[in-house]
């Protein structure tokens, strides 16, 4: 069984797929998939609890799959009967409480994040860091602090995760990820308003957080 915390529409949610709900209940997908389409919803339920999506089968083709809300689940598995039926329910429904509970942590941290971030381009611009590096100042220490938590630049984590330019990157970080990122963000903004320069600042993250910057 595997739930998971997923883009959905517009917004981050907990959601399993029908190719998990076959494989745990014993059923052909292409069941699960028919239970989906004929299931008695208003057209509105179904637009907000499954996203149609697709995979590679065996043959290297691809294959229609749905991704669903714990709403959506819980409608779909309402007529699966059976003991072992409802041992995979009750195990279901703790994991969408367990994830529905890091998601949540997980939104706080980004919300706190918009501060910090905010925080630290006020400094940059108040301090004329900016100006001073061309107007690339908030990429560069975005980079840096990238580098130093994940060893990648921004751009390469995209790549890396084939996300677009409309994606944000952030919500694609854990709650820790997150928190390591706000605490450094708030030292390089401390360390700015105190008149440092950019040469120090990485100098100084390198040797304090004991991690290298290729």
């Amino acid at each position: 069984m595997l739930v998971e915390i997923s883009k959905f529409g517009k917004n981050e949610v907990v959601v399993v797929s029908s190719l998990d709900v076959a494989d745990t209940f014993g059923k052909e997908h292409n069941k699960v998939l028919r239970d989906i389409r004929e299931l008695g919803c208003s057209n509105e339920f179904r637009l907000s609890n499954f996203g149609q999506s697709e995979y590679i089968n065996s043959q290297n083709k691809k294959m229609p799959m749905y991704y669903m809300t714990r709403d959506g689940f819980t409608l779909l598995v309402m007529g699966y009967t059976g003991e072992k039926a409802m041992q995979f329910k009750e195990a279901y429904i703790r994991q969408f409480n367990q994830m529905e509970q890091l998601l949540i942590g997980k939104l706080k941290e980004r919300e706190k994040g918009i501060a910090v971030r905010q925080a630290l381009t006020n400094t940059i611009k108040e301090c004329g860091e900016n100006e001073r590096m061309k107007g690339f100042a908030y990429s560069t220490y975005t980079d840096l602090i990238y580098k130093l938590n994940f060893g990648k630049t921004s751009k390469q984590i995209r790549d890396e995760k084939q996300l677009s330019k409309s994606d944000n990157l952030r919500d694609t970080f854990t709650t820790d990820e997150l928190k390591d990122i706000q605490r450094d963000e708030m030292l390089v903004s401390g360390l700015i308003g105190n008149g440092w320069g950019y040469k120090e600042i990485k100098q100084f993250l390198l040797n304090s957080s004991f991690k290298r910057i290729e």
